[in-house]
């Protein structure tokens, strides 16, 4: 466990959640401040800060429980889509230095925004593109 990690206290049992799904290696439980009722948190027991630091064996197993809740969602709140998110790092959003997942139940005009788009300047696609390229490790 993380030293004073609020999710490792929660895998513990040592601060209450709304379980919603468990596995050996994950848990999911709803969020304390949800965009919508069903606002579920999906996070590995084990922890990793943020997402570059999750074994990608474990990642996949984290992601198909992602999409259990994700489906089970739909399924048992009636609701057509959801969002899934991940805010990785501080600068992200991160509140939590925990991996974790959101998957927020959307319904039409619940009042919910998508982040701002913007158009890239000329060249600047291909130059972005080819930094990406060379910094890639696959």
């Amino acid at each position: 466990m993380a030293w004073d990690c609020v999710f490792c206290k929660i895998v513990n049992n040592e601060i209450p959640c709304f379980k919603v799904a468990e596995n050996d290696s994950n848990l999911a439980f709803l969020d304390i401040a949800p965009v919508n009722s069903g606002h579920t948190l999906v996070i590995p027991k084990k922890h990793y800060a943020n997402l570059e630091e999750i074994p990608v064996a474990e990642l996949s197993s984290l992601m198909a429980l992602v999409k259990s809740v994700g489906l089970a969602i739909k399924a048992g709140l009636n609701y057509d889509g959801y969002n899934i998110g991940v805010n990785n790092d501080p600068v992200a959003g991160q509140l939590i230095p925990h991996l974790h997942f959101h998957v927020m139940p959307r319904q039409p005009d619940d009042g919910l925004k998508l982040w701002p788009q913007r158009q890239y300047a000329a060249g600047e696609a291909e130059q972005t593109a080819n930094k990406i390229k060379q910094a890639i490790k696959l």
